[in-house]
């Protein structure tokens, strides 16, 4: 296993990434937190995962080196199908995480949120 892959593994591992947490979240950021996204998405790029803050409204370039605007359509397919549209820099590492459709409506929210 790779240095990269260990420790997304571990972080998974550790946040219970893609599992439904303890009770209900009532808030975008407390789903994200519950499901995992938090270990990987800070506030800074890192080997892990992008940024999502100051994301929503811009253009990201992806792996294939198309350009994709972030909005409802790619955060929602972000989520739903991490490996359709990956970041430049970034591997296909992201778990698909087993979300009911409000859930990903308030992870959607929760991106925008962040700018």
């Amino acid at each position: 296993m790779t240095g990269r892959k260990l420790i997304v593994a571990a972080a998974l591992a550790v946040t219970g990434c893609g599992g439904g947490g303890e009770g209900a979240s009532t808030t975008p950021e407390e789903l994200a937190a519950d499901v995992g996204c938090l270990a990987c998405h800070t506030e800074s790029d890192t080997a892990l995962a992008p940024s999502l803050h100051g994301i929503w409204g811009t253009e990201r370039e992806l792996a294939d080196g198309s350009m994709v605007a972030v909005d409802t359509d790619y955060a929602s397919r972000s989520i739903v199908d991490p490996a359709a549209d990956v970041v430049a820099g970034y591997g296909p590492t992201m778990p698909r995480m087993p979300l009911e459709d409000a859930e990903i409506d308030q992870l959607v929210e929760w991106v925008r949120s962040l700018g």
